[in-house]
């Protein structure tokens, strides 16, 4: 009995922990997107155009933007490890810090499920289709 109620307390805990916590990406995504990535996940202006720095400007992270473009896995490596190779040229200098040493594997996922859910179902199917 006791070996059964340890296999159902851990397939438990293992369902909890695969589901990342949208409402807890939420927060995060406020504390440490959103003066860059805007409060909507709009970006900031012309970002496709470098600034003076030569470095590029915030992209948005809703539909208008290319985040959805990228496999879940490329995402997550951005923002633990910030924009380096083999997601940008050796040298690319970026304004995105690597999020690593601030947010833990879990709440990096969480943010990432935040955004992703708040982008149309259009844009959804279309990223399904193409990341097949």
């Amino acid at each position: 009995l006791m070996k059964r109620l340890l296999f159902v307390s851990a397939a438990l805990l293992a369902g909890c922990e695969s589901k990342p916590d949208v409402a807890l990406g939420e927060k995060l995504y406020a504390q440490q997107c959103a003066s860059c990535h805007g409060a909507n996940l709009e970006g900031q202006p012309d970002w496709r155009k470098r600034l003076p720095s030569g470095r590029f400007p915030a992209p948005p992270h809703d539909a208008s933007g290319h985040t959805w473009h990228h496999p879940d896995e490329v995402l997550f490596a951005i923002t633990k490890h910030g924009l380096v190779p083999p997601y940008a040229p050796a040298g690319y200098e970026s304004d995105m810090p690597a999020f690593g040493g601030k947010l833990s594997d879990r709440e990096i996922r969480a943010v990432l499920a935040y955004i992703e859910s708040r982008w149309p179902p259009e844009v959804l199917k279309q990223r399904a289709e193409m990341l097949k």
